[in-house]
């Protein structure tokens, strides 16, 4: 086995397969976006990539707002379908059977099928080339109460979520470790041996 090298492209997977919804409620619009991520936790800042050519881009800049809306395995092919469609010529929830409602923090529709919505506030649109970037801060976010446990823990891990990679969606699978596992026995066993005066336990 050995290493070859490609020419640069976009091959930084698994993505996240996300709707965004934009317009109005009267006129409502979704495009299926896979270039989304966080930029910062405090403010809360996110990105989506829009090409300028696509509906939503002059949507998203006219109205200044725009959705996020986790999918699931039950929303794949809505998922799809909302990649390769355009709101130019087709209405996308209609199509789709998703069912458009209002944001509960911005003017603006978010999914109701979705299990979690960010709503977000455009903040800067930065051309890129193929792309432009567009940097939202999150207002507020949408959750299915469902989802919550008895705690009042938000279990996103049962929502089924969907992930795309290299040209194919995926379901989430199972669990691997949580963050800071790796080093979680060590601290525990630092931490039974200084009570125990430095012994070994």
């Amino acid at each position: 086995m050995g290493k070859i090298v490609w020419k640069p492209g976009t091959m930084v997977y698994p993505l996240p397969a996300v709707l965004v919804s934009c317009g109005t409620m009267e006129a409502p619009n979704l495009i299926t976006i896979a270039w989304t991520g966080t930029l910062c936790t405090n403010p809360t800042i996110v990105y989506i990539s829009v090409r300028p050519e696509r509906l939503s881009y002059d949507l998203i800049k006219k109205t200044g707002n725009f959705a996020i809306n986790l999918t699931t395995t039950d929303m794949v092919r809505a998922t799809d379908y909302c990649g390769v469609k355009s709101g130019r010529d087709v209405d996308k929830f209609k199509e789709t059977g998703l069912t458009p409602i209002q944001g509960q923090c911005l003017d603006i529709p978010i999914i109701k099928e979705s299990p979690l919505a960010l709503e977000c506030e455009l903040m800067e649109i930065k051309p890129l080339g193929s792309h432009d970037l567009f940097i939202a801060k999150v207002i507020g976010v949408t959750v299915e109460d469902s989802f919550l446990d008895e705690s009042g823990k938000f279990r996103l891990d049962q929502a089924g979520l969907i992930a795309y990679s290299h040209g194919a969606y995926y379901e989430l699978g199972e669990k691997l470790g949580t963050f800071g596992y790796s080093i979680m026995k060590k601290k525990t066993r630092i931490r039974k041996q200084k009570k125990s005066g430095g012994r070994r336990v």
